[in-house]
């Protein structure tokens, strides 16, 4: 049995990084050779020389909805919502403090610009109607702030705007980043292109389940929220006749890929969409990834269980335990780690 125990260890808190590093690919990498265990230390910007002629990379340009907003009760006292999905007219939320905040209730954002009320609650999420006048989008990106991780321990800054946002986000539906490929410039992208590697883009919309903690000690009987993903035609056909390494960057790439990887045969030419809630964990055979470029994730999370699927659960605790002695920066805003 795999035990959520097993995937716990120690991390001193000034690691927790809490700004992005002053340029994108200024960030550290750490290179793990897997077949070897051998470690490198590098920064992001020498990336470009792990890829070979014939590698496809693959990433998410899913980008990230302003979707933190701050506002008051009708009633009188703050409250916070994550906005998370529209349902039909209705905005699915998470709301902090929920007290008070029954069906009926009204709530103020936006200098009172913004004005919702509670529809209806399930499994206590909140569903919200807002008095938008069809431009609920518009006055999303006005009032709306990033949706910082929780332990990033400050308030939502502009700076995020722009670095908790990949260079080349396109398709509006995350709640959070796909952090691996924050550290990514437009410069290093055509370094990579130029270098004879196939450059392709998934989407997959980041949703609230990637904090969503696992309660079991048998983590088999951990159930994934389900996350929309789509992948155009022509990444099919890239996927299906890759010859070279298929390096996917981040876990979220990850997830999308293995989910078609059974039935990449039997897709024809056409774009996939769809939905997945695809559990990796220790004992996952990979069927498409061959190279895994992730942050450092925190313990006990799917996204740590995933990562040790791919290298192995004891290297993967080797090189945590090396890259805390070498003090690299942990989690979304953290540096990154090269797995070949």
């Amino acid at each position: 049995m795999m035990r959520l125990s097993d995937f716990d260890y120690f991390l001193p808190k000034e690691l927790i990084a809490q700004h992005p590093s002053d340029k994108r690919d200024g960030s550290r990498l750490l290179v793990l050779h897997k077949d070897t265990g051998k470690i490198e230390h590098r920064v992001f910007n020498d990336i470009v020389d792990y890829f070979h002629k014939g590698d496809l990379l693959v990433l998410n340009n899913t980008r990230v909805v302003p979707a933190r907003l701050v506002g008051k009760k009708e009633t009188g006292g703050r409250v916070e919502a994550l906005i998370l999905r529209a349902q039909g007219n209705e905005y699915e939320a998470l709301l902090k403090p929920t007290r008070g905040c029954k069906v009926g209730s009204r709530l103020i954002f936006g200098d009172g610009k913004l004005i919702a009320e509670i529809s209806r609650i399930r499994d206590g999420r909140r569903f919200l109607k807002f008095n938008s006048n069809g431009n609920f989008e518009e006055l999303l990106d006005k009032f709306g702030a990033m949706p910082l991780p929780p332990y990033i321990k400050r308030e939502s800054a502009d700076l995020d705007k722009d670095r908790y946002q990949t260079v080349y986000a396109d398709k509006k539906g995350a709640v959070a980043a796909p952090t691996a490929g924050l550290h990514f410039t437009n410069d290093i992208l055509s370094r990579i292109s130029k270098a004879g590697v196939d450059v392709g883009y998934i989407t997959l919309h980041v949703g609230y389940g990637t904090f969503k903690p696992v309660k079991y000690e048998d983590i088999t009987k951990h159930k994934m929220e389900e996350e929309y993903f789509e992948i155009e035609k022509e990444i099919v056909g890239k996927l299906k006749d890759n010859r070279g390494r298929m390096i996917a960057v981040g876990t979220t790439t990850c997830r999308t890929i293995e989910t078609i990887a059974s039935e990449m045969s039997g897709l024809g030419q056409k774009a996939y969409h769809g939905c997945t809630d695809l559990f990796i964990y220790p004992g996952y055979r990979f069927g498409v990834v061959d190279a895994l470029l992730t942050n450092f994730h925190l313990p006990k999370t799917t996204l740590l269980m995933l990562v040790s699927a791919f290298c192995g659960r004891e290297l993967l605790f080797k090189v945590y335990k090396e890259a805390i002695k070498e003090r690299y920066r942990f989690y979304s805003y953290g540096d990154a780690m090269l797995i070949l």
